[in-house]
């Protein structure tokens, strides 16, 4: 949860920057939150999940917890190319790619924190 709340501050912080902005890191960082939110989601639940980044598969895990959290994959989908292509050459995000992050970032966040019982 804390390296989860690390990538949720980190990102906020990037998107903040006005000079030199960091789209990239922003998306990285808000893939990165759900994804450490989802298995911190799954250990809470006793379910054992491979090493990835792909939130997709890790939702079709965590949906045996959560059966409303299919509701989440369009989400999900937007999060996921942020793990690894955005980090090299050739993508780039924008503006909007980083405004869309935080937004889906927050939404689930928010869902798995209410999840574990935590505050939002």
């Amino acid at each position: 949860m804390d390296k989860a709340a690390g990538d949720w501050n980190a990102a906020r912080q990037l998107n903040r920057v006005r000079k030199d902005p960091n789209y990239d890191g922003v998306c990285f960082h808000c893939q990165q939150c759900v994804e450490k939110y989802l298995k911190a989601r799954l250990e809470e639940g006793g379910i054992h999940f491979p090493k990835t980044h792909d939130l997709i598969a890790l939702l079709s895990l965590a949906v045996k917890l959560e059966p409303h959290g299919v509701a989440l994959q369009p989400v999900l989908v937007v999060l996921n190319p942020y793990a690894i292509a955005y980090r090299y050459p050739g993508f780039d995000a924008t503006k909007s790619d980083a405004t869309d992050s935080l937004k889906s970032c927050r939404r689930i966040r928010r869902t798995i924190r209410v999840s574990l019982g935590l505050a939002v």
